[in-house]
């Protein structure tokens, strides 16, 4: 199930549709829940469309109501003109309100109300997925409101409530995403990159489309200015760069709960929170056509045979791939940014043992060097210790010189003139 909350300072302002003029041939009780005084009004303001995350409210017949919300109107369709579109189920209506964006020119949306569940069926199932015009690519898509809020509070309006997910309101990224998270059945045009359909919706109002259709232009990550492996946001259209490099998407969803980013290289869509691809456009290898997704049938009763759910139609070899090939080039993303991570750790490694050890050599030469001298200086030591006893013992052995010879002289002399006596 779905909820709109609309951020507008505006008020609902009666307009007036001309007579439609078409014959309603229904029967009596038919006629009988038929509203002869719809209210027609129309208000400005800027919609935010969220979903609910639970995997099965799809499945559940209770997820449907009486409000529905057309998601997108080309704006060359005027108001009478859409009326004029729902034909005869305009009988049925109880209020129909347009929402116009003045940022969003090339489009507008529908708020319905229906007069009881059974007419809000038939108006779904004969209106959803069908061309506004013959001539044209644009397609119906509605989708089951379980509420609608108006506010003048912006935060109020972009955050979702509980248990619930913010989806784009363009209809061309509501159309990229598999039908289990937009809602969206089927698409008719691929959405390629020169297909007029996308420059008709979305030229002047959706910069997710812009950067996919303009390809001349090479945008940047918004905070680092890198170019490659760029991923933009489907919800605000912020491009920042994968978990490779800096990782400012990643960044972005954290910040703001905007789940889904779409790879401008590859143009699929990543659900942070599943941790997986939600995109429904797979390029075949085959012939490097988009493929579409096998649409889940949505009858009640298993096996309906009336839709295109049970046919494969050779598209399920051509997603098979698809999705093989989109895993394998993440794991290859992976292992090289491993193996980029375990380089420069290992060369972490070899320049701090280079460091560690051109900085113990200094101190090792300065250790020998200061052994050395220590080994010097208690030689040094020694050295004087002998000199000092030496020249303790040098004084008397001159005294004891000087007496010998004094002594000797005494005697010699003595000696010397008893010599002259005698002669």
């Amino acid at each position: 199930m779905f909820v709109l909350r609309v951020h507008s300072v505006d008020d609902n302002h009666p307009i007036t549709i001309e007579e439609a003029g078409f014959c309603t041939v229904s029967s009596t009780a038919t006629r009988s829940r038929a509203n002869p005084n719809p209210k027609f009004s129309e208000r400005r303001g800027l919609v935010h469309l969220f979903r609910g995350t639970s995997q099965s409210y799809q499945q559940n017949p209770n997820s449907r109501s009486t409000c529905i919300f057309v998601v997108a109107v080309p704006n060359y369709l005027s108001s009478d003109e859409f009326v004029r579109f729902c034909g005869s189920h305009i009988d049925h209506v109880e209020e129909l309100i347009f929402i116009r964006n003045d940022a969003m020119e090339d489009r507008y949306s529908v708020l319905i109300k229906l007069v009881d569940q059974l007419t809000a069926d038939e108006f779904y199932s004969n209106l959803n997925g069908k061309r506004f015009s013959p001539a044209e690519a644009e397609v119906c898509h509605m989708l089951f409101m379980l509420s609608v809020e108006y506010t003048e509070l912006a935060e109020i309006a972009s955050t979702p409530p509980a248990g619930f997910t913010e989806l784009p309101t363009c209809p061309i990224c509501l159309e990229r995403l598999d039908p289990d998270t937009s809602g969206i059945l089927s698409t008719i045009c691929d959405h390629s990159f020169q297909c007029s359909c996308t420059a008709k919706w979305t030229v002047l109002s959706c910069q997710v489309c812009r950067f996919c259709h303009q390809q001349d232009e090479r945008p940047t990550c918004s905070v680092c200015g890198t170019v490659e492996n760029l991923w933009v946001c489907l919800i605000c259209g912020f491009v920042g760069c994968g978990r490779y490099k800096e990782g400012h998407a990643v960044r972005h969803w954290k910040d703001t709960q905007h789940w889904y980013s779409l790879d401008l290289r590859t143009q699929q869509i990543w659900d942070y929170v599943g941790d997986n691809y939600v995109h429904r456009l797979n390029q075949s290898k085959a012939d490097g056509k988009l493929v579409e997704m096998n649409s889940p049938c949505m009858s009640h009763e298993a096996h309906c045979g009336t839709c295109e759910c049970s046919e494969d139609s050779g598209i399920s070899g051509a997603l098979f791939n698809s999705k093989v090939e989109a895993i394998v080039d993440e794991y290859n993303r992976l292992l090289a940014t491993q193996l980029e991570t375990q380089r420069q750790y290992y060369e972490s490694l070899l320049a701090e043992a280079k460091s560690k050890r051109e900085s113990l050599i200094p101190e090792t030469v300065e250790k020998a060097v200061a052994s050395k001298m220590q080994d010097i200086q208690n030689e040094l030591d020694i050295c004087e210790e002998a000199k000092k006893a030496v020249a303790d013992v040098n004084p008397l052995t001159t005294h004891f010189r000087s007496v010998i010879l004094f002594f000797f002289w005494g005697v010699g002399g003595c000696y010397l003139m008893l010599l002259i006596e005698t002669f």
